[in-house]
């Protein structure tokens, strides 16, 4: 079993085997500030700091009938159903930083939880629906201090290679970005959160637009045997002479879509940009005799 998930398991154990689906993000949250190496990573979401990660694992569990998701009436709790003792496997800081957690929030309502994360990580509340309805004007003033403002033309390239969902969704939130372009031709991931639909939603929940452009990407079959950098630059020189050429017209529209979001990113699998094809899209772009916008890999 994952540690992450044995840590959801523990966390439910500690706080009496029930917590609401809202509840348990928060304490995850909380959890996780005290960890030196993460179980999870959090976006600043609807209602505040959210995993995605965590909610996944959730579900996975549930369909194992491990943990149920119990409704009534506008309330849904998540329910510890397995009958170990996963607290007892955790390594000691991580037990020691779910008790202290527990001691933390100890006896605060749903609605002070999420208040009490509001005021002491402005950062996670930027994007919540309720912040207002629960935070003093003083207290707002804090959160929206952490909103990137800056309307500056730019143009971003980023990978997801080696990272979560979350970090990854932060970093497009730390530098503003209003559209992401998927320029994969096949949008679909092995890794969660990557393929098409689950990162539209994803990003569409944080108030990034998603669209994909399969046009500018590479046929997976060419993408066997990379085994060497002369062996990416081949099938980049390649993809240049021919994709690029014979689909200006999408580069075209990624300069339009710029002046009209102002702030963009190109995304692809790769971590450096110089083993993906969105630095030759990149490149492809500098050469536009329109073109006169900042470029920066994430």
């Amino acid at each position: 079993m994952y540690y992450r998930r044995k840590i959801l398991f523990a966390t439910l154990e500690v706080f009496g085997g029930t917590l609401s689906h809202t509840k348990l993000q928060k304490v995850l949250f909380l959890v996780t500030r005290k960890q030196q190496n993460k179980s999870f990573d959090f976006v600043p979401y609807k209602f505040g700091s959210f995993s995605f990660q965590a909610n996944q694992d959730l579900t996975i569990l549930t369909k194992k009938g491990l943990i149920s998701s119990q409704t009534s009436g506008d309330a849904s709790d998540w329910v510890l159903e397995s009958k170990d003792n996963y607290f007892q496997t955790l390594k000691k800081e991580d037990q020691a930083a779910i008790k202290q957690t527990f001691k933390e929030v100890e006896g605060l309502s749903q609605r002070e939880l999420v208040r009490y994360t509001y005021q002491h990580y402005p950062f996670f509340a930027i994007n919540s629906q309720i912040a207002e309805e629960l935070l003093t004007a003083k207290e707002m003033s804090k959160v929206k201090a952490q909103r990137k403002t800056t309307e500056e033309l730019a143009f971003f390239t980023i990978g997801y290679e080696g990272i979560s969902l979350e970090k990854y969704l932060n970093k497009l939130i730390i530098n503003n970005v209003k559209l992401l372009c998927d320029v994969r031709k096949n949008a679909l991931s092995m890794k969660y959160g990557f393929s098409k639909n689950q990162l539209k939603n994803a990003c569409e929940g944080i108030g990034i637009k998603y669209v994909h452009i399969p046009e500018l990407g590479i046929h997976s079959e060419k993408r066997t045997h990379l085994n060497t950098m002369n062996d990416y630059k081949k099938l980049f020189d390649e993809y240049e002479k021919t994709a690029l050429v014979e689909n200006k017209d999408q580069l075209h529209k990624l300069l339009d879509l710029t002046h009209e979001y102002q702030r963009i990113a190109i995304t692809c699998f790769e971590r450096v940009p110089c083993m993906c094809h969105r630095s030759r899209v990149a490149n492809a772009l500098k050469k536009l005799p329109a073109w006169n916008i900042k470029q920066r890999d994430l």
